[in-house]
C-alpha cells in the first residue's frame, strides 16, 4: 500500500468523522443543547484539520511521484556535442 494512498484514505476517514460530528452538532444546536453542541464542533473542526493535514501530505507525495515519472534517470547532464 502506498504512503499516497494511505493518506488519502486517513483524509477520507476524518472527513466522514468531521461530517458526522457537524450533523450532530447541528442537531444540539436545533435542541439548544450548547454544550453538547460545542463539544461536536469541537471534534468535527479537529477531524476537519487531521483530514488536511493527510490531504496535503498525499498531495505532496503525488506531486514527487509526478516529478520522478517526468525526470528520467538516464538523461545526459550536459548539452549533446555533435560530431562534425
Amino acid at each position: 500500500m502506498s504512503k499516497t494512498w494511505e493518506h488519502y484514505h486517513h483524509a477520507a476517514r476524518h472527513h466522514e468523522k468531521a461530517a458526522y460530528h457537524y450533523n450532530e452538532a447541528a442537531k444540539y444546536n436545533q435542541a439548544e443543547e450548547h454544550e453538547k453542541e460545542a463539544h461536536h464542533a469541537y471534534l468535527a473542526h479537529g477531524h476537519s484539520q487531521h483530514a488536511l493535514q493527510h490531504d496535503v501530505e498525499a498531495a505532496k507525495l503525488h506531486a514527487e511521484q509526478c516529478d520522478n515519472l517526468g525526470t528520467p534517470a538516464s538523461a545526459p547532464a550536459g548539452p549533446k556535442k555533435s560530431a562534425a
